[in-house]
């Protein structure tokens, strides 16, 4: 089969990021094979790519947002059959034993794996997932709008739900692609006023056509005090800049798995009066299932740009660029 591989980590566009031919993999006794059908395009796969987090699988195959439909199971596999339709997310295994498993924490988890990271991913014509971290993908979601949902809604729940935003409260987002505009569906379906702060005047504007009460560029003020905000541009610069729009007592999340450094923070206009910075670390099953239930019952819709699987390069190039909204999904190309 067609895989796209990390090379060598660095920028994209240079060739270290490559399309070769790999075998079909194997599942393990515990384990679907998985045709792709579609995988989003997500950050994190350029930070792989790019060497902004480090290698743990060489050539690794990127992509964790991916919808496809079950090929064959190990032999341990019970309560799947082929065809079933699967979704594949950035999770992939975790010890179940630790304390941070005992307590319903698994994403923080010493012994956590990842897809597209420590085990090959989406970014290819078959990968392969343990059973027990495949989610069901809900009836009524095509796979290209299911994709984006697997990790940027998912991590934008997670981010949401780690704001503690009261009823009605006032939420900034900063940074407007696949994972903000998914989580700023679910903040206004709960009541939530939200004001989007990014640099693009694309973003700006579906912000605005999905109800967003405001769109403003990222370095201005937002027209409220905010009761929460999240950090979805993983630039640490704007860490003042989001903890000065807040509120007393307000919180701030940062999303990313990568950031840039943050600078020094003045604690009389940035910290004080009882604000929080909270760090978001992956995901747990739970909030997969949470999140999938409310993107059915509330209608949320990820706006996507597809991408034929041969052109995996492009797309991270463009995500790179800021040159499209919402999120961009690999599809199959013969």
């Amino acid at each position: 089969m067609r895989a796209w591989s990390v090379v060598t980590a660095g920028p994209v566009g240079t060739g270290g990021l490559r399309r070769l031919d790999r075998p079909v993999p194997v599942p393990a006794e515990d384990e679907l094979l998985v045709r792709v059908r579609a995988c989003g395009v997500c950050r994190t796969d350029l930070h792989v790519a790019e060497g902004d987090l480090p290698v743990h699988r060489p050539g690794v195959v990127p992509g964790h947002e991916v919808a496809g439909v079950v090929a064959g199971a190990g032999a341990a596999v019970r309560g799947f059959a082929a065809g079933d339709r699967v979704g594949v997310a950035w999770l992939r295994r975790t010890d179940g034993t630790c304390a941070y498993c005992a307590r319903g924490a698994e994403n923080l988890c010493p012994a956590s794996r990842y897809t597209g990271w420590d085990a090959d991913g989406g970014y290819a014509r078959y990968t392969t997932v343990p059973a027990a971290f495949a989610h069901r993908l809900p009836p009524g979601l095509d796979d290209v709008a299911a994709a984006p949902l697997l990790c940027a809604g998912i991590i934008g729940y997670r981010a949401l739900r780690r704001v503690s935003l009261p009823p009605g409260g006032r939420l900034g987002l900063y940074g407007f692609g696949g994972s903000a505009h998914l989580c700023a569906q679910v903040a206004i379906a709960e009541g939530a006023r939200v004001h989007v702060l990014t640099r693009g005047a694309a973003a700006r504007r579906l912000a605005l056509e999905l109800g967003a009460a405001s769109a403003r560029d990222v370095r201005e003020a937002p027209p409220e005090p905010l009761d929460g905000a999240i950090l979805f541009a993983p630039v640490g610069d704007l860490v003042p800049v989001a903890l000065r729009a807040l509120d007393r007592g307000g919180v701030l999340s940062v999303a990313g798995i990568h950031l840039s450094d943050i600078p020094p923070l003045r604690y009389e206009s940035e910290l004080f009066y009882e604000k929080e910075l909270r760090s978001v670390t992956s995901n747990t099953r739970k909030d997969a299932r949470e999140f999938l239930a409310l993107a059915v019952r509330h209608g949320v819709r990820a706006t996507t740009h597809t991408y034929p699987m041969a052109r995996a390069d492009q797309a991270l190039a463009d995500l790179k660029a800021g040159a499209f909204d919402g999120a961009a999904v690999l599809v199959e190309d013969g």
